[in-house]
C-alpha cells in the first residue's frame, strides 16, 4: 500500500499540491529518521522515501546553485558597467546611476560599445529613467 501510494505521487505532474503534499511527505520521512524506536514498518517507509527526498535536495541544490551563477554574473555586468562608466565619467552620480539597471539587460555585445561610443547625455536620453 505505502509503495503504491509512493508510486502515484511520483506520477503526479508538478504543482503546487504535488509540492506540499511531497513536503509533508519528506516532515514524516525526518520525524521518522531521527526516532529511536523505529519500527520495521516504518523502516521501510523510510528506505522507501530516501529516493525522493535525495531528488529533492539535488534539485534544491542545483536550483541554488543556478540562483547563485546568476546573480554572480549580474554582480560582475553591474560591476563592468559601473567601471565603464567611471573610466568614462569619472564618476557615477545618481543620475547615472538610472541607466545601469536597462544597461544590465543588454548583451555584452550590445552593451560594450554603447558605453564606450555614446555620451553622458545620449546614454541618459536612450536609458535613464526607463521603468
Amino acid at each position: 500500500m505505502q509503495q503504491q501510494a509512493i508510486n502515484e505521487l511520483k506520477a503526479i505532474p508538478e504543482s503546487p499540491r504535488r509540492e506540499n503534499t511531497l513536503e509533508l511527505l519528506y516532515n514524516l520521512f525526518h520525524l521518522l529518521e531521527v526516532r529511536q524506536d523505529v519500527e520495521p514498518d516504518d523502516q521501510e517507509l523510510i528506505m522507501k522515501l530516501s529516493p525522493l527526498d535525495t531528488q529533492r535536495l539535488e534539485a534544491a541544490t542545483e536550483q541554488g546553485l543556478q540562483q547563485g551563477l546568476q546573480q554572480g554574473e549580474r554582480q560582475i555586468t553591474r560591476r563592468f558597467i559601473t567601471n565603464l562608466l567611471e573610466v568614462r565619467f569619472s564618476r557615477v552620480d545618481e543620475t547615472l546611476t538610472t541607466v545601469i539597471e536597462p544597461l544590465m539587460e543588454l548583451s555584452t555585445e550590445e552593451l560594450t560599445p554603447l558605453l564606450l561610443q555614446l555620451s553622458r547625455e545620449e546614454l541618459l536620453a536612450r536609458f535613464g529613467n526607463v521603468n
